[in-house]
């Protein structure tokens, strides 16, 4: 009896240190605004998925094959990167370690943000800028090309929880979190953080480009 007790905890052990194990490697990301992902990132393109496969690259250290999933993809545009186009994008094999699903129908279009690899490969994460082009607002879509770029010296900071404030001047307080209980809110489709003339930063809204009085000393 003693026995079977023991290997019942031994065993019960085993797998509550295996749980631990697997929630640890859980993948976990901050939020981060549209902006902030795109200067962060190193490619950044528009584009759709037309094939999917799983390749081994590599091994581990202990001889395990390395899985990762390749899609396929024909480039659309290219807002950010190297002077060639994308030609496949890989991921992890799973969302529990950060690994990325897309349609690979060639139909459905995607904003797809990530680092780059050899030969036009790039890789990206779950917390990669990851978005379907048709869910963007036209704000966001203008500001790929013509505004994201212009703070990227910025910082967004984002407020969890008021009160909350800018701690220098090169700041946007991003509160779409407390004002709307969303990340997503008005600041992440509608706005852009934009650098003054005086090196201060300043949230913007509008499709035409910021007027010189706005870059001066006007407020948003």
């Amino acid at each position: 009896m003693t026995c079977t007790i023991s290997s019942f905890f031994v065993t019960l052990t085993v797998f509550l240190l295996w749980r631990v194990s697997e929630i640890a490697e859980a993948c976990s990301c901050s939020p981060v605004h549209p902006q902030q992902a795109f200067c962060n990132a190193d490619v950044v393109i528009r584009a759709k998925v037309v094939a999917v496969q799983e390749v081994v690259s590599g091994n581990d250290i202990y001889g395990n094959p390395i899985k990762r999933i390749q899609y396929d993809i024909k480039q659309i545009k290219m807002f950010k990167g190297p002077a060639h186009d994308i030609e496949a994008i890989f991921t992890a094999p799973s969302s529990a370690v950060c690994g990325v699903t897309l349609e690979a129908n060639g139909k459905k279009e995607y904003l797809i943000a990530g680092r780059p690899e050899a030969d036009g490969k790039m890789h990206v994460t779950l917390c990669d800028l990851i978005m379907p082009w048709d869910t963007m607002s036209s704000t966001q879509k203008r500001g790929l090309s013509q505004r994201y770029d212009m703070g990227c010296d910025c910082k967004i900071t984002r407020c969890p929880v008021l009160p909350c404030s800018i701690s220098a001047p090169e700041e946007c307080l991003w509160t779409d979190w407390v004002t709307e209980k969303k990340i997503f809110g008005r600041q992440a489709n509608h706005y852009s953080c934009i650098k003054r003339a005086d090196g201060s930063c300043s949230w913007y809204r509008g499709m035409a480009p910021p007027k010189k009085e706005f870059m001066e000393t006007e407020d948003p």
